[in-house]
């Protein structure tokens, strides 16, 4: 420490006091959640993550549920969507299926989920990142990645204490906690952020990434999902403290560009910007027939066509949506749109399709339309995207051949696998 370098100082997270790194409880307010962290006053980069988001709102709005197990789920998928913490502590996860999570918890209550009033919470809180920095990255409804690089003139505070004041007047004024990830780059933060729930504020420095990142499993790594897992396991790589040890180049040749990534994130190094959603806020398509249709069944393999379209350029742009919105204009150029809201994002054509299908066949009920598109809104990461629906086993199997046709489709090009339904589209129609 030089003499000009102020001394290493806490952060008290509940008054925003800086005492000395000394003690377990803030002098001033007597709280025991100090932060204390010798880089702390030098990183700025943030993840945030609403704690069991969709149960935070239900017991907000609803006080006879604040100390009671709650399960926010159900509807035609019967799944968990979130559940809180208390319903976590009897083996509760999102994804399980309704009645598995009701035999682990049958004194839970289970809440239909509100997803305007969730959105609408969501924009309020994404709304308030916005004033801390204009970098704001959104992964989802509840989440968001914030590079606060060059904001303390800005709020008089250093990242660390704009963060932790961000954090208290959420509580205070929306009523939902959050939890934060503070580190040197993107990958730390996001990891940092879970290290902690709920109402974490978890720091992980650049001096220490290695040694905290080496005893993880390697499904902490970013994009590494149960498939890919499975297979490091079976080349004996478990740890991420095996993947330091491991040459580049090497872990390049066995598992391509992913190699590269995996040698990267090990070390806990990660040059990806913080890049604000100042983007397209919705992907889609749209076509104008030559002679109007009024036929559903001809309907049908126009609108698959589009939905593959869509869905190559979500991949294409590592996004994914929410919704679904239907695009129709009438003979007499009267425009309808329809739209549907996902409960987990998708950027694969067979979910964008099914959702686009079942909006078309409430409409086509011998109306002539001269377009018909469909697009994909509430635009974020595909990090979170198409998770597996264990109610419906073969959604998996759609999802495994959608890839593998897209597979060949970047080798051998993309009229080397057509889908029948699509070919059939190919007629009586000008794409715009």
């Amino acid at each position: 420490m030089t003499q000009d370098t102020p001394p290493n100082r806490a952060l008290c997270r509940d008054c925003g006091f800086r005492p000395p790194p000394t003690g377990e409880r803030c002098p001033r307010c007597g709280g025991p959640r100090l932060v204390s962290h010798a880089e702390l006053d030098s990183l700025s980069i943030a993840h945030i993550d609403c704690d069991a988001f969709y149960a935070a709102i239900e017991k907000r709005d609803n006080p006879a549920l604040q100390d009671v197990p709650v399960i926010v789920g159900g509807g035609q998928r019967g799944v968990v969507s979130t559940c809180c913490y208390i319903a976590r502590i009897y083996g509760v996860r999102s994804a399980m299926p309704m009645f598995k999570a009701l035999e682990a918890c049958p004194e839970a209550v289970v809440v239909k989920p509100d997803m305007e009033k969730y959105v609408r919470v969501g924009k309020q809180i994404r709304e308030r990142m916005g004033a801390l920095t204009p970098l704001v990255e959104p992964l989802s409804i509840d989440e968001a990645f914030l590079d606060l690089t060059g904001t303390e003139r800005l709020h008089r505070s250093s990242p660390a204490e704009t963060l932790a004041r961000f954090l208290r007047d959420l509580e205070a004024d929306i009523g939902i906690s959050a939890s934060v990830g503070l580190a040197p780059n993107k990958f730390l933060a996001k990891l940092a952020s879970d290290l902690e729930k709920p109402r974490g504020f978890s720091v992980i420095g650049a001096a220490e990434a290695r040694e905290v990142l080496a005893a993880m499993p390697v499904g902490r790594i970013w994009g590494v999902g149960k498939v890919f897992q499975k297979k490091l396991d079976g080349d004996g790589i478990r740890t991420i403290g095996q993947l330091q040890t491991m040459e580049a180049a090497d872990l390049a040749r066995r598992y391509g560009s992913i190699g590269l990534r995996l040698a990267q994130l090990s070390k806990g190094e990660d040059s990806r910007d913080v890049k604000p959603s100042r983007g397209a806020k919705s992907v889609s398509s749209e076509t104008t027939f030559r002679t109007d249709i009024s036929s559903f069944e001809t309907l049908r393999p126009i609108l698959r066509d589009l939905s593959e379209k869509v869905s190559a350029r979500l991949k294409k742009a590592g996004l994914s949506g929410r919704g679904v919105t239907l695009k129709l204009k009438t003979a007499d150029f009267r425009s309808i749109t329809r739209a549907r809201h996902l409960q987990d994002p998708t950027q694969l054509a067979d979910r964008i399709y099914a959702s686009g299908e079942s909006l078309l066949e409430n409409e086509a009920d011998g109306r002539r339309f001269r377009l018909i598109g469909i697009g994909v809104t509430d635009l974020e990461s595909a990090d979170q995207a198409d998770p597996q629906d264990l109610v419906d086993p073969s959604a998996e199997r759609r999802k495994n051949a959608e890839l593998a046709v897209d597979r060949l489709r970047d080798k051998f090009g993309k009229s080397a696998v057509e889908l029948g339904l699509i070919h059939a589209a190919r007629a009586g129609k000008d794409s715009k």
